[in-house]
């Protein structure tokens, strides 16, 4: 773990097994040697070789499909390495289950939360290590236990509120209020902030402070670069399954990781915009469009050809209003004109049906059949274009997919592979072919770039640059403020249901904009 002068972390903490000159230093918490792990042909991990110290936050980042999430599943005992070993405090350990890895110290903190919705805060975090006496649960004691934790971390979270009222970053503490409950002192973070808007994402990157402020070590496993360069002490760079490097992190730029995960120069600006032609057409308006509480009076013009953002917080209304717009939700008032008739359409096959066509936030719950080919996932609106006699073609489906599928290049075995088989980007990319099969004339695309590596982003976006370019029209949603302020033509902000600006992001500043989002200005962002 490298250190820079005084003892003191790369992220400028101080190292609780900092030792003195004189004294011989101790070795690592975490070393994790040799690791190699295979899944049937796949060759997922290859002679890996990972140390952490004490008090500090070890990031691993690489695309999809890299090891990222084996190694982080090995560490926390829930899968096998088929060769290698683990060390903490330069012991041996043997982990069979992940019952074993907590007994050790070591608890994961994953993208899928594993609390109970209907029990309280406080029951959660002490599910399973009650103390009891005479066969009940010593409630004082729950109360003084999780007084001190929260104490500790300085959470402000109430110990009775019920889990499924809560946030997914106010649940993302209660995990690690969880895993500190059962002795923790080594915290794996699998895309933790996957799911989370940036006001709580900044709210994890905190909890990731306090915890390595009082000696717990944090695995941090993210695609989000900047975040690892804000948070990390040292990083590891992992390519098809082994270590790239391994260096400090307030040595590494989002360009230099970039370019080790990937082996090659990636530009990370956006890709340009085309213009709008002048003649471009109205394809799609909402008048007076109303869902309370979530939002209400919105308009909305959208021009073939033209990508136009909605902007705000996780309270704004911005998902929904495109939720509305694709079907998936009704509107309470208001009237959608598509291609200049009043339409009325309940569903998103409906929508569909018109031209209207939706990219749902998760691929895994709401976009993808995970376990079933390719070829019918891209084609599963439209199946019965190749039916024969109610029989599937399945060559001439085959076909047409492979060939619809060239221009989102997709790296798959073939059309007939399942969709598991396949990185989290290329998964996406086969979701956004699924989604504009059909030639849709207007897309709405919800977070398009959910969960995916920086490769595989630039990838989507030049996508989603080109379909707009060959006339379609696009509304993004995405809680990266700075992937609509690269990509859209026009963008709305909204502000707890309301519209409260039109902004061209030509005709402002990415930092005015995040200000007005963010309602720490009441000025238009427009204004400079």
């Amino acid at each position: 773990m490298a250190m820079s002068d005084g003892g003191l972390s790369a992220a400028g903490r101080p190292l609780k097994d900092a030792p003195d000159a004189e004294s011989h230093p101790r070795p690592p918490l975490v070393e994790a040697l040799g690791i190699s792990k295979r899944f049937g042909g796949a060759q997922a991990l290859e002679d890996v070789t990972v140390t952490m110290q004490r008090g500090s936050v070890h990031a691993l980042v690489g695309e999809n499909g890299a090891g990222k999430s084996t190694l982080g599943r090995i560490l926390s005992g829930i899968i096998k390495p088929d060769h290698g070993e683990l060390r903490l405090s330069g012991n041996q350990v043997h982990f069979a289950a992940p019952r074993d890895a907590q007994r050790a110290g070591v608890a994961a903190v994953s993208q899928e939360l594993t609390l109970v919705p209907q029990l309280s805060v406080i029951e959660n975090v002490f599910l399973g290590v009650e103390k009891h006496r005479l066969g009940l649960v010593v409630r004082r004691d729950l109360r003084d236990r999780f007084a001190d934790l929260v104490d500790q971390l300085g959470f402000v979270l109430s110990p009775d509120v019920r889990v499924g009222k809560l946030g997914v970053a106010d649940r993302q503490k209660v995990e690690v209020l969880r895993a500190l409950a059962r002795g923790a002192n080594i915290i794996v973070m699998d895309e933790p902030t996957s799911a989370l808007p940036a006001g709580e994402v900044k709210q994890l990157l905190g909890t990731v402070r306090r915890l390595t402020a009082t000696g717990t070590t944090v695995l941090y496993v993210s695609h989000a670069l900047d975040e690892v360069l804000e948070i990390a002490d040292e990083v590891t760079v992992l390519r098809d399954g082994r270590v790239v490097r391994t260096t400090p992190a307030a040595g590494e730029t989002k360009q230099t990781l970039a370019t080790a995960m990937l082996g090659r120069p990636l530009d990370l600006s956006f890709p340009e915009k085309q213009a709008l032609k002048g003649d471009a057409k109205v394809i799609f308006e909402a008048r007076g469009l109303a869902r309370p509480p979530e939002f209400e009076s919105i308009d909305i013009a959208i021009r073939s050809g033209e990508i136009v953002g909605i902007a705000g917080l996780i309270d704004s209304g911005a998902t929904e209003i495109a939720r509305v717009i694709a079907g998936d939700l009704r509107p309470s008032a208001g009237e959608l004109i598509f291609e200049t008739k009043p339409v009325h359409y309940s569903s998103p096959l409906r929508a569909l049906h018109l031209g209207i066509s939706l990219l749902p936030e998760s691929r895994r719950e709401e976009g993808l059949f995970m376990r079933r080919p390719i070829r019918e996932n891209v084609t599963a609106t439209v199946a019965g274009r190749f039916a024969r006699f109610g029989i599937v073609r399945r060559g001439r489906e085959g076909a047409a997919v492979l060939e619809h599928l060239k221009t989102f290049e997709v790296r798959m075995p073939s059309v007939d592979a399942p969709v598991n088989a396949l990185s989290g980007g290329n998964q996406q990319k086969v979701l956004l072919g699924k989604c504009v099969f059909v030639h849709p004339k207007l897309l709405v695309a919800l977070q398009p770039t959910r969960g995916v590596d920086i490769g595989a982003k630039a990838a989507m976006y030049r996508l989603l640059v080109d379909l707009a370019a060959s006339g379609m029209g696009i509304v993004l949603v995405s809680p990266e403020i700075e992937e609509i302020y690269g990509l859209a033509h026009r963008i709305l902000v909204l502000r707890r249901g309301r519209m409260i600006d039109e902004v061209v992001p030509e005709e402002t500043t990415y930092a005015r904009l995040m200000d007005e989002v963010l309602g720490a200005t009441d000025q238009p962002a427009a204004a400079t």
